[in-house]
C-alpha cells in the first residue's frame, strides 16, 4: 500500500468504546490479557443534582471492572474510573452514569454481551469457550448471555408472527433415570413449506403429554391460534387430541416418516416372530431372514440385482409367506408416498388402508394391528396428500441439531438452561444477529 496514510492509534475507536460512552486513557498488556484504563465521557448535565438542582463538586472516584470483547481472542478487561459528585446544596452524592457501557452491577460490557451472543448463536461456541475468552467464570458468562438472549431475542413477540404451519414431536433431553427426560418441541414449519427459509424451533415444553402441548397452545393468543392452518405430528394420540381441542379449525397431518415407520416396525415384528417360530431363537448371521433385514426396508425401485435375488430366494420358502405379505404392504405404502401425482398417491393410500382394515387373516397379527392404527388416523394420513410440502421431517432434523448441542455442551443438568440454549441455537436468530450469515 504505497499511498496508505497512517495516523496515531485511537484505542477508543479501535475497541469500540466510544459506543459505550468511554474513553481509553491507558493500556497494560499482560501475557494472558489486556487491561484498558478508561474514563467516562464528560457530560455537563451529570454535574447537576437531580434532587435540588444545585451544582455538584467532584468528591472522589471509584473503579469498575468490566469484561469486554476479546481482541484477537486475548481477554480484554476495562478498568473504568467513575467520578462521584457531591451536591453543594443538599449534600446528595451520585456518580457518573455508565448505563451505556453496561447494565447496573453487570460484569460484562454491552459489547461483550453482543459478542458472546453472536458467538453462541452464529458460531455455535460453547459457554465454556465464551467464558474463557472473556476471562470470567462459567456461571457469570452463562447467566449474562442467556439473560441477554432472552431480552433481545426470546422475549420478542414478533418471532411468533406469520406462523401458519407447526410441527410437534417429543425429544429426549437427558439420558438418565433422574426426573423427566422428555420435552415437547414445537417447530415453525412455515418457512420450509413456503420455501422461504429453514424451519426454526418455536418453543420447548417440559414433559411429553397431551396436557403439556394443550397448555402451551392455550397460552397463545386466540388470533395466533386462529391463523394456524396445519399441525404435523407423529402417531402419538396425545398431540392429536390436544390439537383437536385447542385448534379445531387446523388440519392434522400425520407425517409420512412416522407412517412408513409404523409399517416398517410391523415388518420387523413379523420377521422376528417368524424367525422365532421357525428356528426357536433370534436371528443369527446365517439365517436368511436376519440377513435380509435391511434389504426388506429398501424401496422396491431402489433394489440392486443382488438384493432382488436375495428377496426372491427368501420368498420362495413358503414358511416366509407372512413376511412376504407384510413386506408387500410396506412397499405399497412407500410407493404411495413416492407417487408424483398426489391425487393418485392419495388413491393408492386409501386403497391400502382399506386392504389392511378388512379381511386380513388372523395369523398376520402385525398387519391387523397396523390396520387398526391406520383406520383410526386415516384422515390425518390422507391429509398429507392434500397439503403439499407439509412434513414433520424438519422436526426430526431439529432433534438432530439438539443432540449435537447437548453433545458439544457435554450434557445438561438444568432444564431451564437447556431450553434457553436450544431456542437460541435453533430459533432462527442467526440472520438477525449477523446479517452476513445465511
Amino acid at each position: 500500500m504505497p499511498d496508505a496514510t497512517f495516523t496515531t492509534p485511537d484505542l477508543t475507536t479501535f475497541c469500540r468504546l466510544d459506543e459505550l460512552g468511554l474513553v481509553v486513557v491507558g493500556q497494560h498488556l499482560e501475557t494472558d490479557r489486556a487491561v484498558l484504563a478508561c474514563r467516562v465521557q464528560e457530560d455537563e448535565a451529570a454535574r447537576w443534582c437531580r434532587r435540588c438542582g444545585c451544582e455538584g463538586g467532584p468528591r472522589d472516584t471509584v473503579t469498575r471492572r468490566l469484561a469486554h470483547e476479546p481482541l484477537g481472542w486475548r481477554p480484554t478487561t476495562l478498568l473504568v474510573t467513575i467520578r462521584r459528585y457531591k451536591c453543594t446544596g443538599c449534600g446528595h452524592v451520585w456518580r457518573q452514569d455508565t448505563s451505556r457501557a453496561a447494565e447496573p452491577r453487570a460484569k460484562l460490557s454491552r459489547t461483550a454481551l453482543r459478542w458472546a451472543l453472536v458467538g453462541l448463536v452464529c458460531q455455535h461456541l460453547t459457554v465454556a469457550r465464551l467464558a474463557q475468552a472473556l476471562a470470567v467464570s462459567w456461571d457469570t458468562a452463562n447467566d449474562a448471555v442467556l439473560a441477554e438472549g432472552a431480552r433481545v431475542l426470546l422475549e420478542d413477540p414478533a418471532r411468533f408472527e406469520g406462523v401458519k404451519v407447526i410441527g410437534v414431536d417429543e425429544h429426549v433431553w437427558q439420558h438418565t433415570r433422574r426426573g423427566e427426560k422428555y420435552v415437547t418441541v414445537i417447530i415453525d414449519l412455515t418457512p420450509a413449506r413456503d420455501r422461504t427459509g429453514p424451519s426454526r424451533l418455536l418453543a420447548m415444553v417440559e414433559g411429553r403429554s397431551k396436557q403439556a402441548f394443550k397448555t402451551w397452545l392455550a397460552e397463545r393468543p386466540q388470533s395466533w391460534r386462529d391463523a394456524l392452518q396445519v399441525v404435523a405430528m407423529d402417531g402419538f394420540t396425545g398431540f392429536k387430541t390436544a390439537t383437536t381441542e385447542e385448534l379445531p379449525e387446523a388440519t392434522c397431518v400425520m407425517d409420512p416418516f412416522h407412517v412408513v415407520r409404523l409399517a416398517g416396525d410391523a415388518l420387523d415384528r413379523c420377521r422376528r416372530r417368524v424367525q422365532q417360530d421357525l428356528h426357536g431363537h433370534r436371528g443369527r448371521a446365517g439365517d436368511p431372514l436376519y440377513r435380509a433385514r435391511r434389504t426388506l426396508h429398501t424401496g422396491a425401485d431402489l433394489l440392486t440385482d443382488r438384493q432382488r435375488q436375495r428377496l426372491t430366494a427368501l420368498f420362495e420358502n413358503e414358511d416366509h409367506v407372512q413376511v412376504e405379505a407384510t413386506w408387500g404392504i410396506y412397499q405399497r405404502m412407500v410407493g404411495a408416498y413416492r407417487e408424483p401425482d398426489r391425487a393418485r398417491g392419495k388413491q393408492l393410500m386409501t386403497q391400502l388402508i382399506e386392504s389392511v382394515t378388512t379381511g386380513v387373516p388372523a395369523a398376520l397379527i402385525e398387519l391387523r394391528t397396523l390396520g387398526r392404527t391406520l383406520k383410526k388416523r386415516a384422515a390425518d394420513v390422507l391429509a398429507y396428500f392434500e397439503r403439499p410440502g407439509t412434513s414433520n421431517g424438519p422436526t426430526e432434523a431439529m432433534n438432530g441439531r439438539l443432540e449435537h448441542l447437548r453433545g458439544s455442551a457435554l450434557g445438561f443438568r438444568n432444564i431451564a438452561n437447556y431450553i434457553a440454549r436450544s431456542l437460541l441455537e435453533t430459533g432462527g436468530f442467526r440472520q438477525r444477529l449477523h446479517p452476513g450469515l445465511g
